[in-house]
């Protein structure tokens, strides 16, 4: 089980010690509505699919070999699993030097011909590199330089495709950067905010990788699969 999940049981577990510590000295009314909530509580965590770390660990060991061929980064690098519903987290930092996952956060990929800021391909993602598309791209990316954006917490960063499948990506003004409209936990069943083809994620989770990457020398590599 992963830390990640660990942590969202350590939480139930601190609700459910709330409700028992007081649980005697409530009204059978509050009693009843306390126990029909904290049944939801459980139903829903129990619904959450575990994150499989043997799966990106053999993603990362692909991303490694990459990185030493394209003189990348090899000591993190971020992995975007586009077949994770996108109401759960699918956004992974990952560290080639512990060889586990740092982070893991919530992401929007592009929302292709249905309306922004939906979430209506939250289980089926359209790619495209194609311009005007409004799709998010396949492939692996060059994280280049750091700027100015109008979205989130106003910084971004370049995005360079380095794959035939994300080739358009500069031109196209595809960049990493956060955006409000992405929340800091799980929404799932909803999915996320879907915007124009760029991988945003939560303001307060930018500012935790923007930290990383601002400390790396080499460029960090980005790969949405």
């Amino acid at each position: 089980m992963s830390f990640i999940m660990n942590s969202k049981i350590l939480k139930l577990l601190i609700l459910t010690g709330i409700i028992v510590l007081g649980f005697k000295l409530l009204p059978l009314k509050q009693k009843q509505q306390l126990t029909k909530k904290l049944n939801q509580t459980i139903s829903k965590t129990e619904s959450l699919p575990l994150i499989d770390t043997n799966a990106i660990r053999s993603k990362a060991e692909q991303a490694l070999k990459f990185c030493k061929q394209k003189q990348l980064n090899q000591n993190i690098c971020i992995l975007i699993d586009m077949s994770i519903h996108s109401g759960l987290k699918r956004f992974f930092v990952w560290s080639f030097e512990k060889d586990s996952l740092l982070n893991s956060f919530l992401v929007s990929h592009g929302c292709g011909e249905s309306a922004w800021g939906q979430d209506f391909t939250k289980e089926n993602v359209v790619f495209s590199n194609a311009f005007e598309s409004h799709s998010t791209s396949k492939g692996r990316y060059k994280i280049g330089e750091r700027g100015v954006s109008s979205w989130g917490v106003k910084t971004k960063y370049l995005m360079h495709g380095l794959d035939s499948s994300n080739s358009n990506a500069s031109k196209r003004f595809i960049v990493f950067h956060s955006w409000e409209a992405v929340s800091n936990e799980e929404v799932y069943p909803s999915g996320t905010a879907e915007g124009w083809g760029c991988p945003a994620i939560s303001n307060e989770n930018f500012k935790t990788i923007d930290q990383i990457i601002q400390k790396e020398e080499k460029a960090l590599l980005m790969w949405i699969y």
